[in-house]
């Protein structure tokens, strides 16, 4: 145990494992979530607004690592009115604490990048809406660093999949139908070369900005990932196994254009469709060789995710 305070803002996806990885290793965790819930056991629960500034200074108070794992909900008014909100006062509480400011974060800045791999020294261009927010997020951080406001660094990944991952690409609107043997019927192109993040490997790499000496502040590193492939590929590895195969198809781009007449998510997602047009790669070498750690093997992930999604839709 290092005696250190690690606060964690979000108990989604990734900020529930994030803390579980960090009290197995001993420290003690403080999670910050809007409303009173489950929260990992050995966790301090500190439940408030982070639109609030007043809160997240209190809620930061003797902390030497805050990592920034909230989201807004998936809309483009949502994210412009809340994502610079919540990283201003993240800033100014981890400055006046004096601790780590850990983001995460997306590749949604980078836009179109003609398929070349996306590594730490691919620049902002932003070709969505929501890809505009996330460019001044970013800048608003690393401003902020240089002016010596706070110590931040960020973790970028791409789209995420495993245990807990309920609001992926391979969550309810996947598990649901492969569980009950049916077709999976895919919003991109699913076999479109893409990164897909392996939450725990999110997780780890978080954990380990946190703990990093100085040379990994001030900018943003490419998580941990394995190289890059296809939604049937890795939806034919979780089907090997859960133990039989699992079908996808891709919905036709004439019925999702229907749809978003009905559904605001879809409406939101169908300006990102652009990330499976072309490779969407994620080149992560730079992160293995700073910190040494490599991500779950292929087979393991597979397995662990299939053991999550057969608990956590059972009662279904």
């Amino acid at each position: 145990m290092s005696g250190m305070l690690h606060v964690v803002f979000g108990t989604g996806q990734v900020g529930a494992r994030l803390a579980a990885l960090l009290i197995e290793g001993g420290e003690r965790v403080r999670v910050v979530r809007r409303s009173r819930g489950e929260v990992p056991r050995g966790a301090e629960l500190f439940a408030g607004d982070a639109t609030d500034s007043a809160f997240c200074a209190e809620a930061v108070r003797g902390a030497s690592v805050v990592y920034h794992c909230m989201n807004a909900p998936y809309d483009t008014a949502a994210w412009a009115a809340l994502l610079p909100q919540y990283m201003e006062n993240l800033i100014a509480a981890a400055g006046q604490a004096g601790a780590r400011l850990v983001a995460l974060d997306n590749l949604y800045m980078l836009g179109r990048t003609g398929g070349r791999p996306m590594d730490e020294d691919a620049p902002m261009n932003p070709c969505s809406r929501k890809g505009e927010v996330r460019a001044l997020v970013a800048e608003q951080l690393f401003d902020a660093h240089r002016r010596g406001d706070v110590h931040a660094v960020a973790g970028r990944a791409s789209d995420f999949y495993g245990p807990g991952g309920r609001l992926t690409y391979f969550g309810d609107h996947f598990w649901k139908p492969a569980l009950a043997g049916r077709t999976v019927w895919s919003p991109v192109d699913p076999d479109a070369v893409h990164t897909y993040h392996y939450i725990p490997d999110v997780a780890t790499g978080l954990a380990a900005l946190g703990f990093a000496g100085e040379d990994v502040l001030g900018r943003a590193w490419m998580l941990p990932c394995q190289p890059a492939g296809t939604m049937r590929e890795l939806a034919t590895r979780l089907g090997h196994a859960l133990g039989r195969g699992v079908r996808v198809k891709e919905i036709p781009r004439w019925a999702l254009r229907a749809l978003g007449a009905f559904s605001p998510l879809v409406r939101e997602m169908r300006e990102m469709l652009y990330q499976w047009e072309e490779p969407f790669v994620v080149d992560a070498r730079r992160f293995r060789e700073r910190f040494g750690i490599e991500p779950v093997p292929l087979e393991a992930a597979a397995a662990a995710t299939v053991a999550w999604a057969e608990r956590a839709y059972a009662a279904r």
